[in-house]
């Protein structure tokens, strides 16, 4: 037990939590970053992903983060049981979290800028049926409302005749910012999201010596116990790749 102990404080020392800056491929890898330069022989991208939030001008839109606005249905839908919560956005994404919230909160409203939500046609019908769902079209939040949580938000527009509308939740679904702007320069593949193309299996992309895994690899369902997973595969390749050329 002390030898892994002592080898697991040896791994521990040699992580280095720097910035990384730019990737550059010669015969090696060279990863440079805000403190230092670093050579290897492969690459694991694991850069992930960030919400896109609601504009800054939204009062209250960062002061009442983690305390009634939140970024993941999956993850904080349980916590507002029998609650009232609203989804912003219009996707697909935003109806299925609207969804997936109404089997926990007593009502669900789509509050979306535009003239409809551009769910799939399976999904939109899903929440034409769900009497928890209300959709709120061509509106906009001005203001996130509480004391210590979410307590009501201030839109653009009067809804049943008022502006203030109470919630106990806001959750955020206007999309993702993939964070794959050091494997361009790569040349590895992209799709139209952005997110890095891999071999599911092995985690490899398209050049040799380059594994990605997590939010930032092109995966439908995107949780940290995925990303964990998917980062064992990629690591794994990544030691058979260098064995290989040995």
């Amino acid at each position: 037990m002390a030898l892994y102990n002592q080898e697991l404080q040896k791994a521990i020392n040699r992580i280095k939590e720097e910035k990384a800056i730019s990737v550059e491929k010669k015969e090696k890898f060279f990863v440079k970053t805000d403190k230092s330069m670093y050579l290897g022989k492969t690459i694991l991208i694991a850069t992930g992903t960030k919400w896109k939030k609601l504009p800054e001008d939204v009062k209250g839109s960062r002061e009442f983060e983690n305390k009634g606005i939140a970024y993941c249905a999956i993850c904080d839908g349980p916590l507002f049981r029998s609650k009232i919560v609203a989804v912003i956005g219009g996707s697909d994404s935003a109806a299925k979290d609207a969804l997936l919230l109404s089997e926990y909160a007593k009502k669900v409203y789509i509050i979306y800028r535009g003239e409809k939500i551009r769910a799939e046609p399976v999904n939109l019908e899903r929440i034409n049926k769900n009497k928890k769902i209300e959709i709120i079209n061509n509106t906009n939040i001005l203001e996130i409302k509480g004391e210590q949580f979410v307590r009501s938000v201030i839109l653009d527009k009067n809804y049943q005749g008022k502006k203030e509308l109470a919630l106990d939740g806001v959750f955020v679904a206007i999309g993702h910012i993939i964070l794959s702007d050091l494997a361009k320069p790569l040349g590895v593949n992209l799709n139209e999201k952005g997110e890095i193309i891999i071999n599911h299996k092995t985690s490899e992309t398209n050049v040799q010596g380059v594994f990605a895994a997590g939010d930032v690899a092109d995966k439908e369902f995107k949780q940290a116990i995925t990303g964990v997973a998917e980062g064992c595969t990629a690591a794994y390749s990544a030691y058979e790749f260098i064995n290989q050329r040995k």
